[in-house]
């Protein structure tokens, strides 16, 4: 039984995902709609002859690479379409490997959809979702990983999750993963020669030195993987729950956060029955504030649904404002007890209100080592206090700063997480002495989910979920 060697990266072109006669592609990589300009992709191997066969202007068969030409689109009875920017980029120094004409027109629907007619008559068709990119990626301009970063990008709400995608796209996740997989064949090749001999029953890899580099790598692999939590978190927007007694503030401090009366604001208790969501953008990081329905023993049944969700949104939540304000002449301040909040939220206390208070009420409150941070809805004290505990909290304000990988892509976790899996079968199998080949056997599966991630390793159903995640122009 021999072990399958398994590259770790991967430079050179899928020629078998590359079909030797591939078809010309088009399609508007500008958002649907009415704008400036929209601009037009046109790649594969007649995608300069099928522009230039309703160009007037400089041939585009004579043009350099990276160059841009003004002329006329002409339609089909000689009469002008309209005026345009040609953009050359010849193979192999395109986006997708092979020749690319994207053409910029302004931005009717009428012309882009007239272009888009005379493309496909002139033998072009229109691109799959994610088309362009799934090309760059048969190309080997670009692994799997930098591929999501790619949809990722596209699809950034925050500096943060901008900051992310950046970071993978410019492969600092796949060299990380080539490294991991890297140290992988070396436990392999030490495996593969046990299994060689098997039949001398000698011991070529010391089994505590295996245990110790598999020990490494699985520690990495569960960092790698814990860190989605954060970077999903990131990549969606960082949920927030704010909860507390009825008529404490919590729909005004909703409308505080987020700048609009996003919120029914009443001092009937209760007004609040279902959670109330909205997203906003602190200091480059996005953050979804749910505001609950104020937990009470309630008897209407409506009221005691939107209770029982506010429960499910603080099991959800990554941040929790557990709200409070003053009651009629009393010192003391009663925060909601007993909620099912995960050990991994935080949680933060604020006392809303307190432009309510007396100097000598606030000094009391504040008098202890965990005082509540003190903040008023009608006059905004203390709420940038709180928006700095907000950025704090996320674990987003310097992420990725220091070269620290953060995982935000669900498919990649997954991966990861069946690796870990496997890297703990095959300690299991060392500590127990199970033969050599059920433990390369554990071993090439650590391999293969990790080189899903990447590319490495492929399959159909890996390329379709990663390239159906992209619009038609990408």
């Amino acid at each position: 039984m021999q072990l399958q060697p398994l590259v770790t990266h991967r430079t050179a072109p899928l020629t078998h995902l590359n079909p030797p006669t591939m078809s010309t592609i088009c399609a508007i990589s500008t958002p649907h709609g009415i704008g400036g300009i929209a601009v037009i992709r046109v790649s594969g191997p007649q995608a300069i002859s099928a522009v230039d066969s309703m160009w007037k202007g400089k041939s585009l068969a004579q043009a350099t690479t990276h160059t841009a030409h003004l002329g006329q689109i002409i339609r089909p009875d000689g009469t002008p379409l309209d005026q345009a920017v040609a953009t050359v980029y010849r193979t192999p120094r395109s986006f997708t490997g092979d020749d690319t004409v994207e053409i910029s027109v302004h931005g009717s629907l009428y012309i882009q959809q007239e272009l888009l007619r005379q493309l496909i008559h002139a033998g072009c068709r229109m691109a799959e979702p994610g088309e362009f990119t799934r090309r760059a990626f048969i190309a080997g301009h670009m692994d799997l990983a930098q591929a999501d970063a790619i949809a990722d990008l596209i699809a950034a709400r925050s500096r943060a999750a901008h900051r992310l995608a950046m970071q993978q796209m410019r492969g600092a996740f796949s060299r990380r993963l080539a490294q991991l997989r890297q140290n992988l064949l070396t436990l392999a090749s030490l495996l593969e020669l046990e299994l060689d001999f098997s039949e001398e029953d000698v011991e070529f890899a010391d089994r505590t030195h295996l245990s110790n580099l598999a020990t490494e790598i699985k520690t990495e692999v569960d960092r790698l993987n814990s860190s989605f939590a954060v970077g999903n978190a990131i990549r969606t927007g960082v949920p927030v729950a704010i909860v507390g007694a009825p008529n404490v503030g919590k729909s005004s401090l909703l409308n505080r956060l987020l700048g609009d009366d996003r919120a029914i604001v009443s001092d009937i208790p209760g007004t609040t029955r279902d959670t109330v969501e909205d997203t906003t953008d602190i200091d480059g990081i996005t953050f979804r504030f749910i505001d609950t329905a104020g937990l009470r023993s309630a008897t209407d049944p409506i009221e005691r649904l939107g209770i029982a969700r506010s429960h499910d949104a603080l099991r959800k939540a990554r941040i929790v404002i557990s709200l409070a304000a003053p009651a009629a002449k009393c010192d003391t301040i009663s925060f909601e007890t007993g909620l099912d909040i995960p050990d991994d939220t935080t949680v933060i206390y604020a006392v809303n209100k307190t432009d309510l208070l007396t100097a000598l009420r606030r000094e009391k409150i504040q008098s202890d080592d965990s005082a509540p941070l003190l903040i008023s809805t009608r006059t905004g004290e203390g709420l940038d206090a709180l928006r700095k505990q907000l950025v704090d909290a996320s674990g987003a304000g310097s992420l990725g700063d220091d070269g620290t990988i953060v995982v935000t892509n669900a498919r990649h976790a997954a991966a990861l997480t069946a690796a870990a899996a496997a890297l703990e079968r095959f300690l299991g199998a060392l500590r127990t002495g199970l033969p050599t080949d059920l433990a390369a056997q554990d071993l090439r599966e650590v391999l293969h989910h990790l080189g899903t991630i990447t590319g490495a390793v492929t399959t159909p159903d890996i390329l379709s979920t990663v390239f159906s995640r992209f619009c038609i122009g990408k």
